[in-house]
């Protein structure tokens, strides 16, 4: 009877083994293939946009950092939380909460090629005015708009001066002119520069002077920067608003730690705790992205 018990135990034991061993098999090859996916979908959705941005990085190797650095992100919020210790339920809550913020690491190199390409677009548009009136200058001491396009580049900064360089070297391969000039209205995603390329592509067509284009143009980019600049510093106080309520309760609980060394164990060591500390973090983000949408005014 012993022997039979002993026997039982024993194969109890290692049937839990096997099943262990091949749920952590099937969690390893359900980790790389999913690493493989996101690796090879974010090689496709933002190799166009870095090399727009003219950032020569492998988008591969950057989606590899990303995911270690998800992982490490993971690993350290279930770690701070608690870990192991505990009931099931706080376990599994601190595993969900680490997920989440190993899925927001994984998602933030995206984020921050959107944020380079507007912080870009928007220093191409201020320079984009200036450039304008220099094309309308050039054209009126008979300059041709590729020349006038070359004046440009070699007296500009960057990013104008790498977007004109990178259209004319287009035309010199053998690319039409009309074509080059969309590729930088798509590589910019401006609407200043998609109104003057119409333009420029209209007057050639019906025989327009560019010069008188141009400064047209000019003098609505100059107006509509104006009122932008008035925006926002009408809206400088709502988004401050907004950064300050974002960031206070972060702040006062690390300050409220700081001082008072275990007033969140109860948050972090149990299930409702942590389901609390989850949906505060969520509602956190919410009111973040709603002032921001409330303060963010299209001219």
């Amino acid at each position: 009877m012993v022997m039979s018990a002993s026997l039982l135990q024993a194969a109890t034991i290692a049937s839990a083994a096997v099943c262990a061993g091949g749920l952590a098999a099937l969690a390893a090859l359900a980790l790389s293939r999913g690493s493989a996916a996101y690796g090879s979908g974010y090689s496709a959705r933002t190799s166009r946009a870095m090399e727009d941005l003219f950032l020569f990085v492998s988008p591969r190797k950057l989606a590899e950092r990303a995911a270690v650095c998800a992982v490490a992100v993971g690993l350290l919020v279930f770690a701070l939380c608690g870990g192991v210790s505990g009931g099931s339920g706080a376990v599994l809550a601190r595993i969900a909460l680490s997920l989440a913020c190993g899925a927001a690491v994984l998602a933030a190199p995206s984020r921050v090629v959107s944020v380079l390409r507007a912080r870009r677009r928007a220093r191409f548009e201020g320079q984009f005015e200036g450039a304008l009136m220099d094309m309308g200058n050039a054209l009126r001491s008979g300059f041709s708009i590729m020349q006038a396009m070359e004046h440009v580049a070699g007296n500009s900064e960057a990013p104008l001066s790498e977007e004109f360089a990178a259209t004319l070297h287009q035309t010199r391969v053998g690319v039409p002119f009309e074509d080059a000039l969309r590729n930088m209205a798509e590589r910019v995603q401006s609407e200043d520069l998609s109104l003057a390329v119409l333009a420029v592509e209209t007057a050639r067509r019906t025989g327009g002077n560019l010069a008188e284009v141009f400064d047209s143009i000019s003098a609505t980019i100059r107006a509509r920067l104006r009122i932008k600049a008035r925006v926002k510093t009408l809206t400088a106080q709502g988004r401050m608003q907004g950064v300050v309520l974002t960031v206070m309760p972060v702040a006062l609980a690390f300050v409220l730690s700081a001082l008072q060394p275990g007033m969140f164990d109860p948050f972090v060591r149990s299930a409702a705790g942590v389901a609390v500390l989850a949906a505060a973090a969520t509602l956190l983000v919410l009111g973040a992205i709603s002032i921001r949408k409330i303060v963010s005014i299209d001219i």
